[in-house]
């Protein structure tokens, strides 16, 4: 038995991992295990998942609603980013990390635990998010992660310990893919899916419609911003979590928000994913379209450059950086004007833009018209373009010889 621990709050999701990892955690640390489930809008049913907890052994079960904090402080500063990880990943599984983790450390510290426990392996994201979130928040708690250091090697092995310490097994027939749910995404990677050679079978899919199934007319939604954040949708004001499954259920029914990809873990893995994100692929496209009348040239250039970092610290599990809170800074600085709203047409997997204004727009028809005006005076772009290209022509005049043109 290893050094044996006073209580521990394990991350607990109700699947055969987690189940079989707290009558491990009592086997070797001599320890009572608090399951600690986090819900995040994932398709649940969390008394089913509560009740199978202490039949596992559990000693004591939280199920923490975590909905609305999830969306709207983690979610929505990550649509004001515009974070996009490696351009088609909108980090459905990566955001919702920090703030499981989060409250694992919450009841750890309420309970007067000693330490947290999750149920990542050692080739994964998960495992590295978890943990950074543990060391960021409360250091001085003792991480156990189980697949990292027990000796069970296989699926097989898990459902044969679970047995044999009375751990209620549902099913024996794995699924050909693994999947992670929450009100934002759905993953799914492993199976069939581990060949990029072919393609997704439609059977994966549990949110959105393939296209061939999707709404045979186009639909369109507006979309109401204040400072960067959705606050109505058709004109109607929502609360955050309304708005998203208003979002997520048109999504779904016009076939928007499926990527299949092949992503850089930061294992240094290559891995292939395919996530459905209905609600937040519409959010990510109007914000943007409010954007581009809102900021200045200067400022959404550099909020560009921010936003991969921003994406790869969240893909990182490095929510909790001074780096990352920083850069919210900046973002949130830049959204004071993202105020209006967006028109957009939804058909067949596309998300087109079909209107915005704004009362802070910088778009002005007098500058932008072809039609001849007064405003803009043309004879000034001789100067402009002669001064900004000064340093092209002294250089290739000093330079040209030793370029093998001619002097």
């Amino acid at each position: 038995m290893a050094k044996k621990l006073k209580n521990v709050v394990l991350a607990y999701s109700g699947g055969l991992d987690t189940s079989i990892i707290v009558p491990w955690l009592k086997e070797n640390y001599g320890c009572r295990v608090t399951a600690c489930v986090i819900d995040v809008g994932q398709k649940d049913d969390f008394e089913k998942v509560r009740k199978k907890a202490l039949a596992s052994g559990a000693d004591r079960v939280y199920v923490i609603d975590k909905k609305e904090e999830f969306l709207t402080q983690y979610c929505y500063p990550m649509l004001k980013a515009g974070a996009v990880y490696e351009g088609k990943y909108l980090l459905g599984t990566s955001i919702a990390r920090p703030i499981i983790a989060k409250t694992q450390v919450e009841v750890a510290l309420k309970d007067g635990a000693d330490a947290v426990s999750h149920g990542a392996t050692g080739k994964g994201n998960d495992q590295v998010r978890f943990e950074l979130t543990y060391k960021a928040l409360a250091p001085h708690l003792k991480i156990i992660a189980p697949w990292k250091i027990w000796d069970i090697k296989s699926r097989t092995q898990a459902i044969e310990y679970a047995k044999a310490h009375n751990v209620p097994v549902t099913a024996s027939k794995k699924k050909p893919y693994s999947e992670d749910d929450n009100l934002w995404h759905i993953s799914h990677e492993g199976g069939i899916l581990e060949d990029p050679g072919k393609e997704c079978p439609d059977a994966v899919l549990s949110k959105i419609n393939r296209l061939k199934k999707a709404a045979p007319v186009p639909g369109y939604v507006t979309i109401t911003f204040k400072k960067g954040m959705p606050v109505a949708v058709n004109k109607r004001k929502m609360k955050p979590l309304e708005i998203i499954n208003r979002l997520n259920a048109m999504g779904a029914r016009h076939g928007i928000g499926y990527v299949d990809m092949v992503e850089n873990r930061l294992v240094g893995i290559k891995s292939r994913g395919v996530y459905e994100t209905p609600g937040g692929t519409i959010l990510y496209a109007a914000h943007r379209e409010l954007e581009e009348i809102t900021l200045d040239r200067d400022t959404l250039h550099y909020k560009e450059q921010a936003a991969l970092k921003f994406a790869e610290l969240v893909y990182n599990g490095m929510w909790f950086s001074p780096l990352r809170e920083a850069i919210s800074a900046f973002v949130d600085s830049t959204q004071e004007t993202v105020n209006g709203e967006v028109r957009l047409k939804l058909f067949k997997g596309h998300v087109l833009p079909a209107g915005k204004k704004s009362p802070n727009s910088l778009y002005s028809e007098q500058y932008a018209t072809f039609e001849e005006d007064e405003i803009y005076t043309k004879k000034d772009a001789d100067g402009f373009i002669n001064l900004y290209g000064l340093q092209l022509k002294i250089f290739n005049s000093v330079n040209r010889k030793s370029r093998g043109g001619r002097k």
